[in-house]
């Protein structure tokens, strides 16, 4: 299968988003390909999260149509707003669990504004999300501030996946955490994503990342996504960011990181 015969999840076109006299994104085009997981990078000021804030709603766009399973977000009704709505979850940069709530309450946030259950089944769905990221049982009661910073991660994704969403949206998903704890995240989202059939969009600064995890990378700038393709592509590319980037000091430290792994992998293999 071409990418061109597969399916894009979440369409954008001639997106623009300005603040004040600021233009933001313009004639701002991306597809995003169900089942893929899609890097988003740039330098600081290019609106990285504000074109997946813009996604799921939480910044109004000046001009453009943004379309998720095919359908024209800001033409639809409240309803069937909030039926895609529950078709995606989202991992903010920071977490952004309610800190007066346990972690298993932040989980079931979600599911008591979407569904009505009983609490037996809340608590159940919620023990089975700590499970699935990785989670120890006991963390379920602990709230936000005893946590790590890479154990509120997997809290906050946990609470992303409470209704099981197709499409799962991550801001800087490894941004604080230490080398370790940041390819254990890694890992766990590339899991995640061939276990439950996710789509991921991931906006991130992390090289290691997009190397480790990422089937596409695209790059924003001048306004826009210039270009979105495979990170060999992207290696090959002149635009003079996407050359500094990749092949500066981080990028190579990166790149020879991959190819090391890749060679101990081939050698256990033979």
């Amino acid at each position: 299968m071409t990418v061109t015969d597969r399916e894009a999840v979440i369409a954008i076109r001639g997106l623009m988003n300005q603040f004040g006299a600021q233009i933001v994104h313009q004639n701002l085009d991306l597809d995003v390909y169900r089942g893929e997981v899609l890097g988003i990078v740039g330098g600081s000021g290019t609106g990285k999260s504000v074109m997946l804030r813009s996604i799921v709603g939480l910044n109004r766009p000046k001009q453009g149509r943004i379309a998720v399973f095919g359908q024209v977000l800001d033409t639809l009704s409240d309803a069937r707003r909030q039926a895609i709505e529950r078709r995606w979850g989202v991992l903010f940069q920071d977490g952004a669990l309610f800190s007066s709530l346990t972690v298993a309450q932040n989980i079931q946030v979600p599911l008591r504004e979407h569904l009505k259950l009983s609490q037996r089944l809340l608590d159940e769905i919620a023990a089975l999300k700590v499970s699935l990221v990785g989670l120890p049982p006991e963390a379920g009661a602990k709230f936000p501030s005893e946590l790590s910073g890479g154990m509120r991660k997997r809290a906050g994704l946990a609470r992303a996946l409470a209704l099981d969403p197709e499409i799962v949206f991550l801001d800087e998903p490894t941004a604080g955490l230490d080398p370790i704890g940041a390819a254990d995240f890694d890992s766990l989202i590339k899991s995640l994503q061939e276990t439950l059939g996710l789509t991921v969009f991931m906006v991130t600064h992390d090289l290691d990342s997009l190397y480790a995890i990422c089937d596409r990378i695209a790059v924003l700038a001048e306004k826009r996504v210039i270009v979105a393709a495979p990170i060999a592509e992207l290696l090959e590319h002149p635009h003079p960011w996407i050359q500094a980037y990749f092949h500066g000091p981080r990028g190579r430290a990166a790149t020879q990181a991959k190819a090391t792994s890749g060679a101990a992998a081939s050698s256990g293999r033979s």
